[in-house]
């Protein structure tokens, strides 16, 4: 089985971070969340967003980006940036993958871009606009890196419940 993993840094929406977590947990990608949070955990709108998902979750909790890369040094990172010269969907995603995404209102750290200019990647958008929601960015980025591993370990057909096919 890959690993997938999806790392939030810093989030700000409690409802964005819940959608988030369903996406990872239907997915089977592990959640990261970055230190400091705009929100608690506890936080209804986030467990609403969520549902009864949240148990279904492997999720981890760090005190800051240095943390974050001190316990994870053997990752392959992507860094999901307006600013970033790469197409999400030009670049291959290993076995360890590590989708990186900043918070709301300010993306990631710009020095953090800077010295990883080869795994800044973008979701093509039109020019005069900011930037997607970030709970749709991830959900775009984690299929794409599904899709390239030909979407193991997930259900490809689904079923009627009055009828058959």
């Amino acid at each position: 089985m890959q690993n997938l993993n999806i790392v939030l840094v810093e989030p700000q929406i409690p409802q964005n971070t819940g959608n988030i977590s369903r996406t990872c947990a239907v997915t089977g990608a592990r959640l990261h969340l970055v230190r400091p949070l705009g929100f608690e955990v506890s936080d209804k709108h986030l467990k609403r967003a969520g549902l009864d998902y949240w148990d279904k979750l492997d999720i981890t909790y760090y005190d800051s980006l240095a943390d974050f890369f001190e316990k994870n040094k053997d990752g392959h990172f992507f860094y999901f940036t307006t600013k970033g010269l790469n197409v999400h969907s030009d670049a291959e995603y290993p076995d360890n993958a590590y989708l990186v995404f900043g918070r709301e209102d300010k993306g990631l750290p710009e020095e953090l871009l800077h010295e990883n200019p080869e795994s800044c990647v973008r979701i093509p958008m039109r020019n005069e606009l900011r930037s997607l929601n970030l709970s749709n960015s991830v959900a775009i980025a984690v299929y794409e890196v599904l899709r390239q591993w030909d979407y193991p370990d997930l259900s490809r057909e689904g079923k009627l419940t009055k009828y058959q096919w």
